[in-house]
C-alpha cells in the first residue's frame, strides 16, 4: 500500500499539480495548448467550440474527466486570473463573482497570440517528444516557451506534500531581468529586483511589505499584504463615498460585497448608508456610500482589517526541476529558464543548419546538372525506368542519390535560363545561412545575441504597463473605536448573580427603576450611566476577571434580565459577582487593592490587567487563592496618590487599622501579603477608608452599631488588631457586616421571615468600642439575616 501511495504521489506531483519551472505548465495546460496548435485552432483562425478541443485533449494527451480539462481550458482565458491569458474565449468564461462558465458546448475558443510565442518552433525538434498514453501519438514534454510563463502568469496548485502559489508578473519586467542576468550571471537578488519589482496582479491593487517579496524570491516562501485600490469622494450634503477600483487577486468580488453589506446591517461599524456594486464592461467599481459626518479614512481602515479589502498573500513558490519538486527563488527560476532556451535555440539551429545543408546540397546538384544539360537528359533518355535513370546520373556524372532524386523529378519548365540564377541566389544565401547557423552553435555569446534579440522583440509587441502597486512598509491598520459603534450613554447594570446588560437611557427612563428585570434573591452591584465607548471589568469571588467593552454587552429592555456572564465565559456554580468598575480608558495610572476573606491583601496596578487576546471567551485571574476556602471580599480602584487606609474587621468582633501604603503592589497572579493575624477568625470586611471615617457594623443576633474608625488605634499591617465587639459568655456578638457609611446612608437588610428592615444611620449615635450596638431585629420573629445593603444616596433621598 505504502509503495502504490508513493507512486500516486510521484504522479501527481510531477504530472498532475505542480508547474514545470522552464514553461510554467502543468501537464493539462502543456497538452491543451499543444493540441490546439496541432489542430490549428490558433489566433489567426476562426474561433472553435471548446468541446472539439476538449475531446482532441481528452482523446488524444489527457485520459481524464472532460470537466478537469475544460476547467483547466476557462482558466487559461480568465484574464483576472492571468496576466496574459493563453486562449481567447468566446461566451460565458466564467466571472469576478465566482459565476461558473457556460457549458463548453456553448463556448468557443482558440489560442491567444502570445500562446504562439509558447509553441514557436516546436515542430524543430527544439522540446523532447515522448509517446502519448496509448502510444499513438508524440506529445511535449515541455514547450518551447518564447517567454519566462512561470512568472509572468504564475500557478496554483496542490499535491501531495506540496502546494505552490506562484504570483503572476509583469511581462516586460520579468524579460528585462532576464536579459540582464543573461549579461550578468553573478546577479545579485537585489540588482534583479530593479527590474522585477514584486507580483503583478490582473487584478491590480496595492501589494505592502518589499521585505517579504524579498524573502519570497530568496526562499521560495514569503509573507506579503494585498490591498484593494480605493478611494474617498466627496459627495453633497457633508458626506462620503468609498470608491473601490482594484480588489486584491482571487477574491471574490460578490463575497466581498456580500461582507461588506454584512457588516453595515449587524451595524458592526457605524457609519455605512449602502453599498453597490456598479462595475460594468469598463471596469471593476464598488461604492460604499457613507452617512453624513463620518470617518471615511476610520471605516475604511475598518473595512480593510475585516473584510478581503486586504488579504495576506503568502509566497509559495514550488515548481517542477529536473523532475523534482523545489520552492524556487527569482533567481533560481530566471536561471532555469535561461538554460531552458539555450537548450530550445541550439536545437533549432542545429535543426535549420542540417535543413540548409540538405537544401544547399540540393541545389548544388541542380545546378551542376543544369550546367551539363545535355549530356543529362541524353543520359535519363537512355535510361529504362525512373531507378536506372538515377543510378546512371550517380554513375556517370557523380550525383548522390538525393541529387539524382532531384533532378529526374525536375519539371521541364525549371530548364530556363532564369531559373539557373534563381538557384544560384538560393545557394549563396543557403551559404551564408549555413554560415551563420555554424557560428551561433560554436559561440555562446551569439547564442545569447539570439536569444536577447527575440527576447526583446517578445516585450515590445506584448508589454502593458504595471497594474499593481509596489510600496516598501507595511502599514499598521489603526482602528478608531470611535468608528465602530454608535457613541450613546445607556444605563449599565451588573448584578451578584451575574447578569449583565445596558439598555438606553429611553427605556431606563420609561420603566419602573424597582423593575429592573432581576430575579428576587438577586440583588445590584452595578448600576450607573456609561458610554458605549468605556470599558467594564468584573470581578468574581474566586479571583476572576471578567473585561468587556460596553458597547459589546448586550442591549436590552431595562425590564429584561439581560445575559449571564457563563453563557460567554465559564463560571463555577458558587461563584459570583463581588464587584464592577467603569474605565473612560485603560492608560490611566492607579492600582486595584484586592483582599481576601483568609486575610490575604494586594495592590495590582491596572497596567497588569488589560485584557488579552481570549477576553471573550475566558475570564483573566486577579489573585491567586492559597486556600479553597478562600475567597475575595473586597476590590477597590485608587489613584497611585490616594492617602486612604485600609480598615479590617473579622468575624470575631476584631478591628486593625493601617495605611495602604504598607500594602506591597504585585502582579496579577500573586496572592498578596497578610493583613491581620487571624488565627482562627476569618475576615467579614476590608475596606479603605479616610481617618475620619464612621463604620456601621451588624451582629448575627440583630444588633447594629455605628462607630468611628479611629476608635480602633492606627497600628501596622499584619497585626491581631483590637476588639470591637464586647465579648458575652453566653451567646455572643459576630460581626455579618462592617462598611464605612455616610451619616445620611440607609441601610437595607434582607431577612428570612420578614420584609426588609431599613436602617436610617441618622437616627444612631456612634458608639464606642465595647459597645454591642442596639438591636433593630428581632432574630426570633424575623428569622436570620440573609443581606445587608449599603443603599446608593439618591435611593436615601428617595427615602427621606
Amino acid at each position: 500500500m505504502g509503495e502504490r501511495f508513493g507512486r500516486y504521489s510521484k504522479y501527481i506531483i510531477q504530472e498532475r499539480a505542480l508547474p514545470d519551472i522552464r514553461d510554467g505548465l502543468k501537464p493539462v495546460q502543456r497538452r491543451i495548448l499543444f493540441a490546439m496548435n496541432q489542430d490549428g485552432n490558433t489566433f489567426d483562425k476562426p474561433f472553435r467550440k471548446s468541446a472539439k478541443s476538449v475531446g482532441n485533449v481528452m482523446g488524444n494527451f489527457h485520459p481524464h474527466g472532460d470537466s478537469s480539462i475544460y476547467e483547466a481550458m476557462v482558466r487559461l482565458s480568465q484574464d483576472w486570473k492571468l496576466r496574459e491569458p493563453l486562449i481567447e474565449m468566446h461566451g460565458n468564461n466564467g466571472s469576478m463573482d465566482g459565476d461558473p462558465p457556460a457549458a463548453m458546448r456553448y463556448t468557443e475558443a482558440r489560442l491567444s497570440e502570445i500562446a504562439a510565442e509558447m509553441l514557436t518552433d516546436i515542430d524543430k525538434k527544439t522540446v523532447d517528444m515522448v509517446p502519448n498514453f496509448d502510444d499513438t501519438e508524440f506529445e511535449p514534454t515541455v514547450l518551447p516557451a518564447r517567454f519566462p510563463n512561470l512568472l509572468v502568469n504564475g500557478a496554483t496548485g496542490i499535491s501531495a506534500g506540496y502546494a505552490t502559489e506562484i504570483p503572476t508578473h509583469n511581462l516586460a519586467e520579468t524579460i528585462q531581468a532576464t536579459i540582464f542576468l543573461m549579461n550578468h550571471p553573478e546577479a545579485s537578488l537585489d540588482e534583479l529586483m530593479q527590474f522585477v519589482k514584486g507580483p503583478d496582479f490582473p487584478t491590480g491593487g496595492i501589494m505592502l511589505g518589499i521585505e517579504g517579496i524579498k524573502k519570497a524570491y530568496e526562499t521560495g516562501r514569503g509573507r506579503a499584504m494585498l490591498r484593494a485600490k480605493t478611494k474617498i469622494e466627496a459627495l453633497r450634503g457633508s458626506k462620503e463615498q468609498i470608491v473601490v477600483t482594484e480588489i486584491p487577486y482571487e477574491v471574490n468580488k460578490a463575497v466581498l460585497v456580500k461582507k461588506i453589506d454584512e457588516i453595515r446591517l449587524q451595524k458592526k461599524v457605524e457609519g455605512i448608508a449602502e453599498i453597490r456594486d456598479e462595475s460594468d464592461r469598463e471596469g471593476l467599481r464598488i461604492v460604499i456610500e457613507l452617512k453624513k459626518d463620518v470617518n471615511a479614512q476610520g471605516i475604511l481602515n475598518y473595512l480593510f482589517k475585516n473584510t478581503d479589502l486586504q488579504i495576506s498573500y503568502n509566497f509559495n513558490m514550488v515548481a517542477i526541476d529536473h523532475m523534482r519538486p523545489k520552492h524556487v527563488g527569482l533567481k533560481q527560476i530566471l536561471t532555469a529558464y535561461l538554460e531552458h532556451q539555450r537548450v530550445v535555440v541550439t536545437k533549432r539551429t542545429e535543426f535549420d543548419l542540417n535543413k540548409a545543408k540538405e537544401r544547399k546540397h540540393i541545389v548544388d546538384g541542380l545546378i551542376k546538372a543544369l550546367s551539363i544539360l545535355d549530356q543529362v537528359i541524353k543520359a535519363i533518355r537512355a535510361s529504362k525506368n525512373k531507378k536506372d535513370a538515377k543510378s546512371n546520373l550517380m554513375n556517370e556524372f557523380s550525383f548522390t542519390e538525393k541529387q539524382a532524386e532531384a533532378i529526374v523529378s525536375l519539371q521541364l519548365y525549371r530548364l530556363t535560363n532564369t531559373d539557373v540564377s534563381a538557384l544560384e541566389a538560393e545557394a549563396k544565401d543557403l551559404a551564408q545561412k549555413i554560415a551563420q547557423y555554424t557560428a551561433i552553435l560554436q559561440d555562446a555569446h551569439q547564442l545569447d545575441a539570439v536569444i536577447k534579440k527575440e527576447l526583446q522583440a517578445i516585450a515590445k509587441k506584448y508589454s502593458s504597463p504595471r497594474q499593481t502597486e509596489i510600496r516598501a512598509e507595511m502599514e499598521e491598520l489603526k482602528i478608531d473605536t470611535k468608528v465602530l459603534f454608535a457613541q450613546e450613554e445607556v444605563m449599565l447594570q451588573v448584578s451578584h448573580d451575574g447578569y449583565v446588560k445596558r439598555s438606553s437611557l429611553r427605556s431606563f427612563n420609561a420603566s419602573d427603576a424597582q423593575d429592573n428585570g432581576l430575579k428576587e434573591d438577586d440583588q445590584t452591584i452595578l448600576q450607573q450611566v456609561a458610554n458605549t465607548l468605556d470599558y467594564l471589568y468584573i470581578f468574581t469571588n474566586k479571583g476572576n476577571i471578567i473585561y468587556r467593552p460596553v458597547h459589546d454587552i448586550v442591549d436590552a429592555r431595562w425590564k429584561d434580565t439581560g445575559e449571564h456572564l457563563s453563557q460567554s465565559v465559564g463560571l463555577d456554580d458558587d461563584e459570583y459577582v463581588i464587584q464592577a468598575l467603569v474605565f473612560k480608558d485603560l492608560k490611566q495610572t492607579g492600582n486595584f487593592v484586592f483582599a481576601t476573606k483568609e486575610g490575604y491583601i494586594k495592590q495590582t496596578p491596572l497596567a497588569d490587567l488589560k485584557p488579552g487576546r481570549t477576553y471573550k471567551s475566558r475570564a483573566a485571574t486577579f489573585i491567586k487563592l492559597k486556600q479553597a476556602t478562600d475567597e475575595v471580599i473586597a476590590v477597590y480602584f485608587v489613584e497611585q496618590s490616594a492617602n486612604l487606609q485600609v480598615f479590617c474587621a473579622t468575624h470575631g468582633g476584631y478591628g486593625l487599622r493601617f495605611d495602604l501604603a504598607e500594602v506591597p503592589t504585585t502582579g496579577a497572579r500573586a496572592a498578596g501579603v497578610k493583613s491581620m493575624d487571624l488565627r482562627d477568625d476569618y475576615l467579614v470586611t476590608v475596606a479603605l477608608i479616610a481617618k475620619e471615617a464612621t463604620i456601621a457594623m451588624l451582629t448575627q443576633r440583630g444588633s447594629f452599631k455605628l462607630m468611628e474608625a479611629e476608635m480602633v488605634p492606627q497600628s501596622a499591617r499584619a497585626r491581631r488588631g483590637v476588639q470591637i465587639l464586647r465579648e458575652l459568655k453566653r451567646n455572643p456578638h459576630r460581626l455579618i457586616f462592617a462598611q464605612p457609611v455616610d451619616p445620611q446612608s440607609l441601610l437595607k437588610v434582607s431577612l428570612e421571615k420578614a420584609e426588609p428592615v431599613i436602617i436610617d444611620c441618622q437616627t444612631h449615635h456612634n458608639s464606642d468600642r465595647y459597645s454591642n450596638g442596639s438591636f433593630v431585629v428581632d432574630i426570633e420573629t424575623q428569622g436570620t439575616i440573609t443581606n445587608v445593603e449599603v443603599m446608593p444616596l439618591a435611593d436615601t433621598e428617595t427615602q427621606n
